[in-house]
């Protein structure tokens, strides 16, 4: 079954780069395209800290972070595995994010960042940060709602 999981990893990372390809083969870099009036653009920058470019420029702490990270959720998937789908989707959607934007922060030495929402002030980001922000989303909603309720369902079988 991690096979499968592995897999959302992979499809994570394949999109990622081939959205950041198109970018960069197509755009100039800070241009930027309408995609969705009023909703979303593309904006072609270049990212070397993360976000709000904190920490810009400190590539061995972003090494180190993703190396930590990649090794836990290994552990999770394979050492100490949940039966939950959900934070298992949560860790490969985190992981592929991760993998997506250590590609290019080796092969760059920063991230490609596109994805600009128009109806709020927010940072660019790309396709890695989202599956980043939704894995950890999914992570958090079994953690907080899930998993307590199953612990007090095995805790109300033992009695």
């Amino acid at each position: 079954m991690q096979i499968i999981y592995l897999l959302i990893s992979v499809l994570v990372i394949v999109a990622d780069q081939s959205l950041k390809h198109v970018v960069v083969m197509n755009y100039s870099l800070g241009e930027t395209h309408t995609i969705i009036p009023g909703v979303i653009s593309f904006n072609y920058l270049r990212n070397d800290g993360a976000a709000w470019n904190i920490f810009s420029g400190q590539m061995w702490l972003f090494y180190l972070i993703a190396l930590v990270a990649i090794i836990a959720i290994f552990y999770f998937l394979f050492v100490h595995p949940k039966k939950s789908r959900l934070f298992n989707i949560g860790l490969c959607l985190t992981l592929g994010g991760i993998i997506g934007n250590l590609i290019d922060r080796i092969h760059l030495k920063y991230v490609i960042d596109m994805i600009q929402l128009d109806f709020v002030n927010f940072n660019i980001f790309n396709l890695a940060d989202s599956a980043i922000t939704l894995g950890i989303l999914c992570i958090f909603i079994y953690l907080i709602f899930i998993d307590k309720d199953e612990k007090n369902r095995e805790g109300s079988r033992l009695k």
